[in-house]
């Protein structure tokens, strides 16, 4: 790799270190009885309402209509994830450091498949806490689920659900590209190397 490869594979492995400290994802809801809103923060090791109190009025509203309490201490994934990142950052530093191409591809293969292994097990929690409903509930509505977006917006009864990348999201979704675009061009780069290489030997 070149120098300015390393350079930039180096910071982006390092800037995954801000989601220690900033949320991947922000559900929120909206409806007549809550103008200003619901919503929580899905970080890396923790689930917080976006205010104080809103985690535990999304709680309510789910025993109402018989989901499941959100509870951050029995999510499983949020034990494992920080070292996720973890390894995911010291990797991208040994490959930064070795400048060796083939480092450079493993790591943004790994990226990949776990950023895509992280959006599956959040549909399927998704569809869990959305299907899963308590027979018993106080209110039943025969044939409904309330699953989340998975990305964007959905009407779930009276209420208007959005899910997005929060700030730490998005660093993961640029130091994705950052990897991305580093592994194209060292492609190109080797292509053309050996592309002049016959007309070496030639001459």
């Amino acid at each position: 790799m070149s120098r300015s490869s390393r350079l930039w594979l180096a910071a982006a492995a390092l800037s995954l270190a801000l989601v220690y400290w900033l949320p991947l994802w922000h559900v929120g809801l909206k409806a007549p009885q809550y103008p200003e809103g619901l919503g929580m923060y899905i970080g890396v090791n923790r689930i917080l309402g976006e205010q104080p109190q809103d985690l535990e009025s999304i709680n309510g509203l789910n025993h109402y209509i018989g989901m499941k309490r959100i509870t951050p201490a029995d999510i499983p994934e949020l034990r494992f994830m920080p070292w996720l990142v973890a390894g995911l950052i010291g990797f991208g530093l040994v490959a930064a450091l070795s400048g060796k191409r083939q480092l450079l591809y493993a790591w943004v293969g790994l990226f990949a498949a776990g950023a895509l292994a992280g959006l599956a097990d959040f549909y399927r929690w998704g569809y869990d806490y959305g299907h899963n409903l308590d027979p018993h509930a106080i209110i039943k509505i025969p044939g409904m689920s309330y699953q989340p977006p998975l990305l964007g917006s959905k009407q779930l009864l009276n209420f208007y659900a959005t899910s997005w990348p929060a700030a730490g999201g998005w660093i993961l979704i640029a130091a994705l590209g950052i990897g991305v675009a580093l592994s194209v061009r060292e492609l190109r780069k080797t292509r053309r190397i050996l592309g002049t290489a016959p007309s070496l030997m030639a001459a």
